[in-house]
């Protein structure tokens, strides 16, 4: 007998893994589970994957949707792995829980680097791993080491073709191929979704051909201030005003505090534009499918791919470059989602787009300056891409990065020493005082 079982934690996620069984990307198995995971820092108040609007299409895909919350109670999904002499333990309490038997236990998971994927990769010592990857994250390197007795068990990476022709680089230091979820597929399953979700009501109501600014709740990850954060949502108003909408659909991070939304109400009114908040817990390719929009804004979304790519809608950012700077530490997994952003799509207020050269070439160096232990093959391409390229690819890396690993772009090895000198600190603060009272 063998067993698959399926991991996700957002419907996006489910909607890919039914994508990909649609188009036969997994192999046959006696029994398919979908294990739900709320990773939501309170999930006792989150509405759970399983219970959204739209989630019912998507359920006959599998014999059973098991809760991965319920089964470590007490403890949270994104912060419990079991020790490593307790995996035997909890392999047996698992396979007795969900009547799994002596099984052959096939895995699918999303972000094997973190918990719970990486806990089920441990419980389920022997099973191999098919990772999937719905979102930009997977263009980058892997977060950080895994443990090679988890990596090497992984298979493929499975993927959506975001951004055609470029090769993610996720997992590639365990030789797992990349495989794209045929999109064909993907966008069947959305329009599935989109048409058989009752709970949306306020959908047909919005106003067609309007500008979607999607929020992303930036300050929860402490990425943005909340000041900043709903900075960044006013200047994506102002700009699609500039472009000359008058209609604008606001979908905010469904965690996002509302707050944010009153902030924008104040500039639409300011602004006299007709500003919709879509206030229902909804995927934003739903509103592709339903609404059209004439152009989607946001930073650095995923769906902003998907709006490009995928619907062939106009899609433009805002605040990339502040990211780019605020981004800590600087192998941060958003790095790549904003480069990528930063890189292809124009920016709102400006217009401008960015010459970056080759894309491979970018992506590879960002890759390797985030994870160079764990990249160390693609250091003689990045030395020749950061000497030789286009000026504006300084914008993607820190000069204190650049010299720690002694790349182009750094400080000379002579004057290396000088950002670590107290003193020179000393100087350098006396004199952006002196700078800020002239200007004051």
């Amino acid at each position: 007998m063998t067993t698959q079982i399926f991991c996700a934690s957002t419907l996006y996620g489910v909607a890919t893994l039914a994508a990909a069984l649609d188009a036969d990307c997994f192999g046959p198995a006696d029994r398919r589970i979908l294990l739900v995971s709320n990773n939501a820092a309170v999930p006792e108040v989150s509405t759970s994957v399983d219970e959204m609007p739209g989630f019912a299409v998507l359920r006959d895909r599998f014999d059973e949707v098991l809760s991965w919350n319920a089964a470590i109670s007490p403890f949270h999904p994104g912060g419990w792995s079991p020790r490593p002499d307790d995996t035997v333990l909890w392999e047996r309490y698992l396979r007795l829980l969900w009547d799994l038997g002596d099984d052959h236990v096939e895995l699918a998971v999303e972000s094997i680097q973190v918990n719970p994927a990486l806990a089920l990769g441990q419980i389920f010592s022997v099973s191999p791993v098919d990772v999937y990857a719905d979102g930009l994250m997977s263009y980058g390197p892997t977060r950080f080491k895994i443990d090679p007795l988890v990596g090497t068990r992984v298979r493929r990476l499975l993927h959506l073709d975001l951004v055609p022709g470029l090769k993610p680089l996720l997992l590639t230091e365990f030789g797992a191929p990349a495989q794209t979820v045929p999109t064909d597929a993907f966008l069947k399953v959305l329009g599935t979704v989109g048409a058989a979700a009752p709970g949306l009501p306020e959908l047909p109501e919005l106003p067609q051909d309007a500008a979607l600014l999607l929020g992303q709740y930036l300050s929860a990850l402490d990425i943005l201030t909340p000041e900043e954060e709903e900075e960044l949502h006013v200047r994506m108003l102002k700009g699609a005003v500039a472009q000359g909408h008058r209609r604008i659909v606001f979908k905010p991070h469904p965690t996002a505090p509302a707050r944010y939304s009153r902030a924008l109400e104040e500039a639409a009114e300011r602004l006299e534009v007709e500003l919709t908040v879509l206030d229902v817990p909804v995927l934003a390719e739903l509103l592709y499918e339903r609404i059209r929009p004439a152009l989607v804004v946001g930073c650095f979304s995923t769906a902003l791919f998907t709006a490009k790519t995928l619907y062939g809608l106009p899609a433009a950012r805002v605040g990339t470059e502040l990211l780019l700077e605020r981004l800590t530490p600087y192998q941060n997994s958003n790095r790549m989602p904003v480069t990528l952003a930063d890189a292809l799509l124009p920016d709102l207020e400006s217009g401008r787009t960015v010459e970056f050269g080759e894309l491979r070439d970018l992506v590879e160096t960002v890759g390797f300056t985030m994870q160079p232990k764990i990249h160390p093959g693609l250091e003689r391409a990045a030395t020749a891409y950061l000497a030789h390229g286009p000026a504006d690819i300084a914008r993607y890396f820190k000069r204190r990065r650049l010299t720690a690993l002694g790349l182009p772009g750094g400080l000379p090895t002579r004057l290396a020493f000088i950002p670590r000198h107290a003193a020179v600190r000393r100087v350098a603060r006396r004199v952006r005082a002196v700078k800020r009272s002239a200007l004051g």
